[in-house]
């Protein structure tokens, strides 16, 4: 099995690619263009590991993810190449409207002649899988949970590049027969996770003692995956899925963001002592424009047709998160003094 995963240095990718290659025994074509969120310390495990091979180089340059097709001719997509955070988006989204939707085109039209071309019997097999977000659907309110029919209505510039490129991906799947699975998942953590997103921000703002941000009154809810929990559901769709269908992935664990704050807070003084108790450090900060109240995840098509569930618990699942990131100063240490220092981003400059 050759499989060509998108942003395959990134978080989830590559959690993605270790699994394929180190579990699964797949060849992997990383196509990467190492933005400030990959991390090539990631793929450690599977450097120089036959089979495995990265390609640095930019979804939207047609000319070179052509030739990729070409000279690899792989069985299978995983994309997972995009812009992710919200935050980001609000003060940038020109990045995100080129990388999530222009690059998505361009994969999606690559694709497309290169499946064409194949013969009857690996056409059957082919899969593009499409990740994408919960963030797609907007914001629940105290009940319910998103299900793959649920109505799309984003609220940042992420989300809506997002949700654009989800439907680019099915329009190609209808009009076209490429056989597209769109899969859209709850919000992941775990080890390697570039220190921008809450619960790497917060673990390493515990570690140094320093002011531990919470949007708003901390009240917003999120469900709660653990990456390779995700990682191996996405593979699992390379077998089981089927084309033209949605997938959605969770967690199953509700959480409101001043409760992972405190949770991770508490890990922390365990694992960690420090002068005083990191609960101290906890600040409320303005809110995020848009901020959505409340996801989650109904995953039960992804149970019952994938026979997929999470088989982490997100209190043991951050256990293992915020251990990880006190062994691993190496790995984090290069990012947080050199790229991104964890200081606020996406406020909006007063226009008057």
């Amino acid at each position: 099995m050759r499989v060509l995963v998108t942003g395959g240095a990134g978080f989830i990718g590559s959690a993605v690619c270790r699994r394929l290659v180190l579990q699964h025994g797949a060849s992997v074509i990383n196509v990467d263009k190492l933005t400030y969120a990959a991390n090539l310390a990631s793929l450690a495990p599977i450097e120089g590991v036959r089979g495995y091979t990265l390609e640095r180089l930019d979804i939207c340059d047609r000319e070179a993810i052509d030739l990729v097709f070409a000279n690899y001719e792989p069985d299978s997509i995983i994309h997972l190449a995009a812009e992710s955070h919200v935050d980001r988006s609000i003060t940038g989204p020109a990045a995100f409207i080129n990388t999530n939707i222009v690059g998505t085109y361009t994969l999606l039209e690559a694709a497309k002649k290169y499946y064409d071309r194949l013969a009857p019997r690996r056409r059957k097999r082919f899969r593009l899988i499409h990740v994408s977000t919960d963030e797609v659907y907007g914001s629940l309110g105290p009940d319910g949970r998103f299900c793959e029919d649920s109505p799309y209505r984003p609220s940042s510039p992420y989300s809506a590049s997002k949700a654009a490129s989800d439907h680019l991906a099915q329009a190609w799947f209808r009009t076209y027969d490429l056989p597209v699975i769109v899969s859209n998942c709850s919000n992941n953590y775990g080890p390697f996770q570039f220190p921008e997103k809450l619960i790497p921000l917060t673990i390493l703002n515990a570690i140094d003692g320093k002011p531990l941000p919470v949007y708003g009154n901390g009240a917003n809810v999120r469900d709660w995956l653990h990456v390779d929990d995700h990682a191996a559901g996405l593979i699992r769709l390379l077998v089981k899925g089927r084309p033209g269908e949605k997938y959605n992935f969770g967690g199953d664990s509700e959480h409101t963001n001043l409760d992972v704050v405190n949770q991770i807070c508490d890990l922390v003084d365990r694992m960690c002592p420090g002068p005083r108790k990191r609960r101290s450090l906890i600040t409320f900060v303005a809110d995020r424009p848009g901020h959505d109240v409340r996801y989650a995840i109904d995953a039960s098509k992804a149970n019952r047709e994938l026979g997929w569930r999470p088989t982490k618990t997100f209190q043991l699942g951050l256990a293992e998160t915020v251990q990880w990131y006190l062994k691993s100063r190496a790995w984090w240490e290069g990012s947080r003094s050199g790229i991104y220092d964890g200081s606020r981003l996406g406020l909006l400059e007063s226009q008057h």
